[in-house]
């Protein structure tokens, strides 16, 4: 489909804020499954995933249907928080497959339509609830861009001291933050214990279970389960930010499933509505404080999304989904491993867990070399970390076989010419007399 398009009118006339097409500089224009393909007809294999937001990858035949029978049944767009089949739909079917099976007693709110939109609404739910309003929050931690959910973000690229985002917030170390044996949530019990500490007692504290963005930062069972316990302890409500690795990422719907831990509030979005803009904040009936109308927006009954989230939720009706997350999550953990072994001066470090992968690399600039050079060969992934530092795999859940050999294979041959490039720059550098 070339129709002769210049990738330069969006330097022209679309905001300086663009990034992934910075990455990505090509004009796409088609994708089914895990393959995208541009308007010059290359193709390349997905590992970046629409950020998390397309689980079931691309153009579903389960989403397209569905959709497409709702549009051509003159099936209603958006209706607010009114009564619609297709959010009655949706709620039945994700009490019955989702939440019922797990044992989960959570009222649902529909937000505005995106990540920080939940993040927000968690933040602010919590604190009305606890007449408290100190948050913590972590080390690392990605929540979104929008004020609240802002200040419970760590990378500190995306703050500024005009915005005035960080009040009323603490950050504690992530698990494993530090290298030596030291427990964020026994010096916060430390904290709260101490009534000379001058540490106030917060009405939440926000996690992510794996830290994405951050770096794939993967918390302890063990670590889980202390942090949920110290929040009973002390009537601390628990947010999990399951934004970006919910959905079935880690093999589990929930990705606090793996500790046995329940939270308090949960905020779902990317995936849920299958890269349809869609957020949920799952609630205990008993933190369910809103007066009708309290928190509203116009874009929070999204009734595509209601549809094409329907529609996905029969992966779940079985364990055989999870079994397939958990196998491909094995594949490519085992050529990560393999490429650190092949690289140990490039590749510092391997962390994951289901289907998301990272490859940290101490060498600065070396992630992002590496991910240039797969885009070239046919591979879409990105980097993670405050700089760049980690090379992280987040494919679609139903990426086929022949599909995540290909990126494999692709990734492995553009890590081998970077580092070739980077170790003959490296010696010629060395090699340079000075005039």
């Amino acid at each position: 489909m070339n129709r002769d398009m210049d990738i330069d009118l969006f330097a022209r006339f679309e905001s300086n804020v663009r990034g992934y097409i910075r990455s990505f500089p090509t004009i796409f224009d088609t994708a089914v499954s895990a393959t995208i393909t541009d308007v010059n007809g290359k193709n390349y294999i997905d590992f970046f995933g629409g950020a998390g937001s397309v689980n079931y990858g691309h153009n579903s035949p389960l989403v397209n249907d569905a959709l497409i029978h709702y549009i051509q049944r003159n099936g209603i767009g958006n209706a607010l928080d009114k009564a619609t089949s297709a959010k009655y739909d949706f709620i039945q079917r994700f009490q019955n497959i989702i939440l019922k099976p797990r044992q989960l007693d959570y009222k649902i709110q529909f937000v505005g339509p995106t990540g920080t939109n939940a993040v927000e609404t968690a933040l602010k739910l919590a604190r009305k609830t606890k007449q408290r309003s100190k948050v913590i929050a972590f080390t690392n931690a990605y929540h979104g861009h929008t004020l609240g959910a802002l200040a419970v973000t760590g990378n500190e690229f995306y703050h500024d001291d005009y915005y005035g985002v960080p009040l009323n917030v603490d950050k504690l170390p992530y698990d494993h933050y530090f290298e030596q044996n030291i427990d964020s949530v026994d010096m916060l019990q430390r904290y709260l214990t101490d009534g000379s500490s001058g540490y106030d007692l917060p009405a939440a504290i926000i996690v992510e279970t794996i830290q994405g963005e951050g770096g794939i930062h993967v918390a302890s069972i063990e670590w889980l389960q202390k942090l949920a316990k110290i929040c009973d302890t002390f009537d601390i409500l628990l947010i999990v930010d399951d934004i970006q690795v919910g959905n079935g990422r880690t093999g589990y719907f929930f990705s606090f499933e793996r500790a046995g831990i329940k939270p308090d509030i949960v905020t779902l979005s990317k995936s849920i509505g299958t890269g349809l803009p869609m957020a949920l904040v799952l609630m205990k009936p008993e933190v369910d404080r809103w007066e009708p109308g309290e928190h509203t927006g116009t874009f929070r009954g999204n009734s595509h999304a209601f549809v094409a989230g329907s529609a996905v939720l029969d992966f779940w009706k079985d364990d055989e989904f999870s079994r397939q997350i958990r196998a491909k999550g094995e594949r490519v953990e085992a050529k990560f491993r393999a490429l650190h072994k092949r690289h140990p001066l490039w590749i510092h470090d391997v962390r994951g867990l289901g289907m998301i992968w990272g490859m940290e690399s101490q060498v600065p600039g070396f992630c992002e070399a590496v991910s240039h050079a797969c885009f070239e060969r046919g591979l879409l992934m990105e980097t993670a970390g405050a700089a760049s530092q980690v090379l992280k795999f987040l494919a679609p859940l139903v990426i086929r076989e022949d599909e995540l050999t290909e990126g494999l294979k692709i990734l492995s041959d553009a890590m081998d010419a970077t580092v070739q490039t980077c170790s003959e720059q490296t010696l010629s550098q060395k090699n340079e007399v000075p005039a």
